[in-house]
């Protein structure tokens, strides 16, 4: 190893070297969330608001302490301006533009987030960046994700607590995230789902096998007791409430979960982690988390050296690049296809109109819409389908048809997703419940240009496309539903009436009369 003296990368800045990098680097970060502003003030908010991504806070102070156990060995490393890291500046704007072309806020925001690191490695040097590595990385905790995962984590969280529940002794009966018991009926909502637990441990858990460990393996079997642990943990929880309430009640047993959930039981679960693991860390206390020296002789590739250039072009370069990311988007966005005066919903043979009166009010949301139509058919054997359905001019902020809380399932209202519902082609079907014994099933469909699909990344994927070409193509979402009565499937019914009205995608051309 060369003495650091020998190495024209150690020992070769001088303080105001850093002093004028980091001013430079400071400059560019504020420009660059200015830029970005609307994103941050979202995620900000999500952080503020939302209990399942308070723990986010601490992420900004946790960077900080990350950047600051690795100061005196950064300070051996010289700073450089190096141009190729406008490649990676280029991809978070081009990642951001492709999140604000199909409304995808989890994406718009990771490239929010992606143009700070990636301005790092163009003004301080892939080096240093390789020295920040894991800072840089863990900035993606910063990113409100997770939300994603609620109804796999349902259905996880549901099969654990019936298993367990049978397991004690206790009869009872499950449908979906819904458990029958002596005591009452159990929803697993998704407040239930463990979400806010599972993403913070991650968090909790990248930091520590980080800061703790250093061999690769025992990272990742901790990674993965991160995972197991508090989806496990929240099935015992589950069991505790229903197993308990056979008991004390159910309305006791409840009250007793939200104390037992938010303050102890959970808090005794990461106790549990990391007591298991402390007799495994190998890392020592006065073990220095990066070797400038060993970075400084690091072989990088042909193309990651020796390319240096002026600091003003680069941050000049930065800065058109990201003006040109917000003259596309916006550009795209200001396209709105042309939409009728009115629309109204077909005859459909041997289907008749009939006064929309559900058992429970139903109404889906689709709170951008230009035009929505709901109504109930009936045939002569009194079988009922509902039929929702919303136009659109375009696909952008406070415009998605497959938005959070759009769709069948609104927010706020007395029903509650069931489970997954009998697979048809096209469509995503959902099985949902009000009321403990109603139900209800719901079929929906996208359709922008050919393209006929349930699922909403098919949908996202669609209008990126649209956006990239600067095509105006209408989207449309319908949703056939029929409430749960026991005279027949809801499946069934559902296909009688798709069979009546024919190829759906079509049907659904006609009824908004644009092709």
């Amino acid at each position: 190893m060369l003495p650091e003296a020998a190495h024209p990368a150690i020992h070769s800045s001088a303080p105001s070297d850093w002093r004028l990098a980091l001013l430079r680097l400071g400059g560019v970060w504020l420009a660059l969330i200015v830029a970005f502003g609307s994103d941050w003030l979202m995620m900000a908010r999500h952080w503020w608001d939302s209990s399942t991504y308070n723990h986010i806070l601490l992420v900004p102070p946790i960077l900080a302490w990350l950047v600051s156990l690795r100061l005196d060995e950064l300070r051996k490393l010289t700073p450089l301006v190096w141009a190729p890291g406008l490649v990676l500046v280029g991809g978070g704007v081009l990642l951001w533009v492709l999140g604000r072309f199909a409304g995808f806020s989890l994406v718009q925001q990771a490239g929010a987030v992606l143009v700070l690191p990636a301005s790092l490695i163009a003004l301080l040097g892939p080096r240093v960046a390789l020295g920040l590595s894991f800072p840089l990385a863990y900035m993606a905790f910063l990113v409100p994700f997770g939300d994603e995962l609620v109804p796999q984590l349902q259905m996880i969280t549901a099969a654990l607590t019936i298993f367990l529940v049978k397991l004690s002794g206790v009869p009872a009966v499950i449908d979906g995230v819904f458990i029958d018991t002596p005591a009452g009926l159990f929803e697993v909502a998704e407040a239930c789902s463990g979400v806010k637990f599972l993403i913070a441990m991650v968090a909790l858990g990248a930091l520590v096998a980080n800061v703790c460990f250093r061999t690769w393996k025992r990272r990742a079997v901790f990674m993965l007791l991160c995972v197991a642990a508090p989806i496990l943990a929240n099935g015992v929880r589950a069991w505790g409430t229903v197993y308990a309430a056979q008991y004390i009640g159910a309305e006791q047993a409840g009250g007793f979960d939200h104390i037992v959930y938010g303050w102890l039981f959970f808090a005794l679960v990461i106790a549990a982690v990391l007591g298991l693991s402390w007799r495994h860390f190998d890392r020592a206390v006065d073990d220095p988390m990066i070797d400038a020296a060993v970075i400084a002789e690091m072989k990088l590739p042909s193309w990651a050296q020796g390319r240096t250039g002026a600091a003003p072009i680069v941050i000049l370069l930065c800065g058109l690049l990201i003006l040109a990311g917000q003259v596309w988007a916006r550009s795209a966005e200001a396209m709105l296809a042309p939409m009728p005066d009115q629309i109204f919903l077909p005859e459909v043979p041997g289907w008749n109109r009939v006064n929309y009166v559900p058992a429970v009010p139903w109404v889906p949301r689709a709170a951008g819409a230009n035009h929505r139509l709901l109504g109930r058919y009936a045939d002569r054997n009194g079988r009922t389908v509902d039929v929702f359905l919303a136009l659109y001019p375009a696909q952008t902020e406070g415009r998605e048809a497959s938005g959070f809380g759009e769709g069948a399932l609104p927010e706020n209202s007395e029903w509650s997703w069931n489970s997954a519902g009998p697979p048809v082609t096209g469509a995503k079907s959902d099985l949902l419940r009000a009321r403990g014994s109603k139900e209800r099933l719901a079929e929906t469909y996208y359709r922008t240009g050919e393209l006929l699909t349930g699922s909403a990344l098919k949908l996202k994927l669609a209008t990126i496309g649209d956006r990239l070409m600067l095509r105006r193509e209408p989207t449309v979402m319908l949703i056939l539903s029929t409430e749960v009565t026991g005279d027949e499937q809801p499946g069934v019914t559902l296909n009688r009436f798709r069979q009546a009205t024919g190829p759906v995608g079509p049907w659904m051309d006609r009824i908004v009369a644009l092709r």
